[in-house]
């Protein structure tokens, strides 16, 4: 034989890799669960990547390989071991639901252990096996068409779930963010092994973290199939999130109602959980009708009599469904049967409190509020009652305690969206019903604006609450100029019907002042926006600020039209004598005499304004009737002092001398 024909032998080992790639293929294929993509060039720990399927659609969701066949013989117990390095170990650790699979030659039989469980059994181990440089992977379960399917349905709903979220991130506002990913439920690793997967179910369930439970509803299917009876835990997470308004996956609800009914013809030792659950069910999709119905199946189950609290729970349940189609009688009759079998149900109370609420009977509703002490904590529940307790705190005029309610509930307000509007409609309603309820919805309406810059309503309230407080005597801590800052960037928010009123507000401000040209800059604005009643401010402004000729068509429109009473129409009378329009003035205070027989002063100066106009005679007729009408007031002894010419007194007075 020539030295040429001397060439490189195919060992065994490379055989036998040959065997398991077109095992593991054949096996992926009869699956239909899987494709095998292209192994890894750079095999740093895992052999290939296989696509999860989907009704003949490619998913892009994949589970990472290593691939491992062997001659070796099986153990004593019958399970495979294979030595890989840690290092190997650490690389498939690094993407979810990574598998070692290994075909073992004299059986041609595939085996799968997840990379999970290996790691799982190290850490719970006796060694400090993060020293070594090899691990040992023991194989017992068969690579079937079953789990190949099991493993693609949860790769896909991982893949899924994780996409999912990342969509959801990335559509919201930017100002949302931060809301958003603290609101959002957590992401949920289901483990692969059903015993495992089992356990976290039950003890998220004994936790009431239902909304951990939905974020990890088709992780948990997939593991423990659509069908067993720990996916009724998942519905019941589903239809708890649902009763309270915040489950996202309505369609599940309807499944559930499914799922539990082909349970009901089972030998269960009581049935009438199941309808129980049905109704809640039917409960949280707001079918009262289909729930009432499941409710009072539920308690015709004669079982249900050694099971007191349950009964106690359904009873509540169907007050409520009562309740919601309005007899409320009959509500009130089921939540007073729950009390009876059992008088700490949190739930029976908090309805019995809103129902007192509706009916306007506030001693009674908070009396069952502040029995409400939910054994499960859920935040939702108890910022609700929370919310309750304070309208009724309100109602029943402790402003105080309504204020240490709202404190607390808007601390929860970055969680629950209802809670700002809710406290807001609250504080609106009774933030100036006192002094010292506006004390504290000063700085409410503060924390709002902040929050919530975009409602203009929010900055009138503020802005109000502060107008309000000056007006009483609180001192505010800002003198005008400083509040004047901080009305300019609220009013620019608020919208032109509603602005007027803080206009006006500030106006007065800035006549307390004396400052009459600010107060008939702000008057004017009232008056730009709104006129009516606005009008007569801003002339009494321009009256002091001596422009008599603006402010006398303003206080027409207010005697004539908009408040035709005594005082309007003295002050158009006095503009006009400001003008020497005699004739216009004595007839303006004729009118606000004849709505006002005993204005002193009116008619005073009514005299006053004939002297002005030259008819002395008439002036002594009715500054003589003004005397006897009222002799006490000063004016009357200044006009015997000025003017006792008139009267029988010429040594008092020379004749000439004016009336203004």
């Amino acid at each position: 034989m020539s030295h040429f024909d001397e060439l490189p032998r195919r060992d065994r080992n490379h055989e036998i890799e040959d065997e398991a790639i077109a095992a593991f293929q054949m096996r992926l294929t009869h699956s239909g669960a899987f494709i095998l993509q292209a192994p890894d060039r750079k095999d740093y720990g895992t052999d290939c990547q296989i696509e999860a399927m989907a009704d003949g659609q490619a998913t892009n969701a994949r589970v990472h390989v290593q691939l491992k066949g062997t001659e070796s013989a099986l153990n004593a117990d019958g399970s495979l071991s294979v030595e890989v390095r840690r290092t190997n170990l650490n690389y498939l650790l690094m993407q979810p639901y990574s598998v070692y699979v290994a075909y073992h030659a004299p059986t041609g039989s595939l085996r799968i252990r997840t990379a999970e469980s290996v790691a799982r059994q190290y850490e719970h181990g006796t060694t400090n096996w993060t020293d070594q440089q090899s691990v040992t992977v023991s194989f017992v379960e068969e690579l079937t068409v079953e789990r190949l399917g099991q493993l693609a349905d949860l790769a896909r709903s991982g893949a899924k779930s994780s996409r999912d979220r990342r969509v959801e991130q990335v559509s919201m506002a930017a100002a949302e963010l931060s809301n958003h990913v603290l609101k959002s439920p957590p992401e949920v690793h289901v483990p692969e092994e059903p015993a495992l997967a089992r356990k976290l179910l039950v003890q998220l369930y004994e936790k009431n973290a239902d909304e951990a439970i939905s974020a990890g509803f088709a992780k948990f299917a997939a593991v423990l199939g659509t069908g067993s009876d720990e996916m009724g835990i998942c519905y019941m997470s589903e239809i708890n999130l649902g009763m309270d308004g915040m489950s996202r996956r309505p369609e599940r609800i309807k499944e559930a109602i499914s799922f539990f009914r082909t349970r009901l013809a089972d030998d269960h030792p009581q049935r009438g959980d199941r309808h129980y659950t049905i109704g809640n069910a039917f409960h949280a999709l707001r079918n009262e009708q289909e729930a009432r119905r499941a409710f009072e199946t539920a308690l015709a189950d004669p079982a249900l009599a050694a099971s007191p609290e349950l009964a106690a729970q359904i009873h509540k349940n169907l007050g409520s469904s009562y309740a919601l189609l309005g007899d409320h009688e009959q509500a009130v009759d089921h939540y007073r049967e729950a009390l009876r079998l059992n008088s700490d149900l949190a739930e029976v109370h908090n309805a019995l409190g809103t129902h007192y609420v509706r009916l306007g009977k506030y001693e009674d509703a908070l009396r069952h509020l502040d029995q409400v002490v939910f054994s499960d904590q859920k935040q939702g529940r108890i910022s609700a009652v929370t919310g309750w307790r304070a309208n009724v705190l309100f109602n029943l005029g402790d402003g105080r305690a309504a204020f240490r309610e709202i404190n607390g509930l808007v601390a929860q307000a970055d969680r629950h969206r209802w809670i700002w509007p809710w406290c807001r409609r609250l504080v609106a309603g009774s933030g100036r019903a006192s002094v010292d309820n506006a004390r504290q919805a000063a700085p409410f309406w503060q924390r709002y604006v902040r929050a919530n810059p975009e409602d203009p309503a929010a900055r009138w309230e503020l802005l109000m609450t502060m107008f309000y407080l000056r007006g009483r005597g609180e001192n505010i801590g800002k003198s005008y100029g400083e509040f004047r800052e901080e009305f300019d960037r609220h009013i620019v928010h608020i919208d032109s019907e509603n602005a007027a009123l803080p206009w006006d507000r500030l106006g007065h401000w800035a006549q307390d002042e004396e400052d009459w040209a600010e107060a008939e800059r702000c008057f004017r604005k009232a008056y730009e926006l709104a006129g009516g009643d606005y009008g007569y401010c801003l002339a009494i402004a321009l009256k002091a600020l001596e422009r008599f000729d603006e402010s006398v068509p303003l206080l027409l429109e207010q005697a004539q039209i908009v408040q035709p009473d005594a005082m309007s129409w003295f002050q158009l009378a006095a503009a006009y004598a400001s003008l020497d329009r005699w004739r216009e003035a004595i007839e303006a205070y004729e009118k606000a005499l004849a709505l006002d027989p005993d204005y002193a002063v009116a008619m005073f100066d009514l005299g006053g304004a004939h002297w002005n106009s030259g008819d002395a005679a008439t002036a002594a007729k009715v500054w003589t009737a003004a005397m006897e009408r009222f002799p006490d007031h000063e004016l009357s002894a200044k006009l015997q002092c000025d003017f006792s010419f008139l009267f029988g007194n010429p040594a008092a007075g020379q004749p000439g001398d004016g009336a203004r």
